[in-house]
C-alpha cells in the first residue's frame, strides 16, 4: 500500500491543491488545510474563542453547490489566496482585515441569495484563526480513502465517481476495498510520520455534487446504503508523530 495523491483543502468547501509532500505535527492537520473559510452570517460562531462548529454554519458544497465552480489557490510565499470564478478573480490577504473584507464581498457576491444573514443582519465573514483548523471532525485529522473502496463503490453503481467527491488528504493505491475500516484503533507508519485511527467517515449530501459542473448528479450517501449496509468512505486518524509524507510513500499497519 502507498500513497497515491496528497491534498490539502486551504479554504473549507472550495478545491483541493495538490502537494508533493506534507509535514505532520501531532495533534494538528495537514499545514493549511482547511485553514480559511466563509462563516454565514447566523452561525455560531464566536471569534474571540473559536471551537469547533459543524459545517452547516459555514459556507459549504453541503448547501452550495456552486461553490464547486470557484478555483483556488493558497501561496504561502507571498500569503496571498487567490479565487476564480466564472467571469472573476480576486488576491487576498487572508491574514489581515482589508484582504479578508475584500475576500468576504467576492464569496458574498457570488453565493447571491445562498448568502445568509443573522438575526441582528450580521453578514457572512471570511475567517482565519492562527492553529485552528474548520475540518469536519472536532479534532484535527487527516482524512484517507483507499482507491479499493472508491472502486467498489463505483462498480455498485455502475458509473465513475470521481474521487473529488470525497475531499481527502490522502488516497491509497494498492489497498483492498474496506481495508481501510480494519485499521480503527489502530497506528499506521506513512512515511516518516505514524498516525492513529480514530473512526470511519460518515458522508453527506456534499458528495452529490460534481466537482465539474457543480450539478448534483449522483448520490453516493443513498448507493453506499444500498449496497453496502453503511454510508462510510474512508477514515479520519490523527498524527501522533513528527514526519515528513509524501506521495509514494508506503502505508504500514503497527
Amino acid at each position: 500500500m502507498h500513497i497515491e495523491s496528497l491534498y490539502r483543502y486551504p479554504v473549507k468547501g472550495l478545491t483541493p491543491e495538490s502537494l508533493a509532500h506534507a509535514a505532520l505535527t501531532p495533534g494538528r492537520c495537514i499545514p493549511w488545510d482547511r485553514a480559511f473559510a466563509l462563516a454565514q452570517g447566523d452561525a455560531a460562531l464566536n471569534p474571540a474563542t473559536p471551537r469547533w462548529i459543524s459545517k452547516s454554519n459555514f459556507m459549504c458544497l453541503l448547501r452550495n453547490a456552486s461553490i464547486a465552480l470557484l478555483e483556488t489557490s493558497f501561496s504561502e510565499a507571498a500569503r496571498t489566496l487567490t479565487i476564480t470564478g466564472p467571469g472573476n478573480s480576486l488576491t487576498a490577504s487572508p491574514f489581515t482585515a482589508a484582504g479578508r473584507a475584500a475576500l468576504t464581498d467576492f464569496l458574498i457576491a457570488y453565493l447571491g441569495e445562498e448568502s445568509r444573514t443573522g438575526p441582528l443582519g450580521q453578514r457572512p465573514a471570511f475567517h482565519y484563526f492562527e492553529a485552528h483548523s474548520f475540518c469536519d471532525h472536532q479534532t484535527q485529522v487527516l482524512s484517507l480513502i483507499g482507491h479499493g473502496s472508491l472502486r467498489a463503490l463505483e462498480a455498485a453503481a455502475g458509473a465513475p465517481r470521481d474521487k473529488r467527491r470525497f475531499r481527502a488528504n490522502i488516497y491509497i493505491e494498492h489497498i483492498a476495498p474496506w481495508e481501510e475500516f480494519s485499521w480503527l484503533g489502530k497506528t499506521i507508519k506513512i512515511g516518516e510520520a505514524t498516525l492513529r485511527v480514530q473512526e470511519r467517515i460518515a458522508r453527506c449530501a456534499a458528495t452529490t455534487v460534481n466537482p465539474d459542473t457543480a450539478i448534483r448528479d449522483a448520490n453516493p450517501v443513498r448507493e453506499l446504503r444500498e449496497h453496502f449496509g453503511h454510508v462510510d468512505l474512508g477514515i479520519f486518524a490523527e498524527v501522533i508523530t513528527h514526519g515528513t509524507i509524501r506521495p509514494g510513500d508506503s502505508i504500514a499497519v503497527l
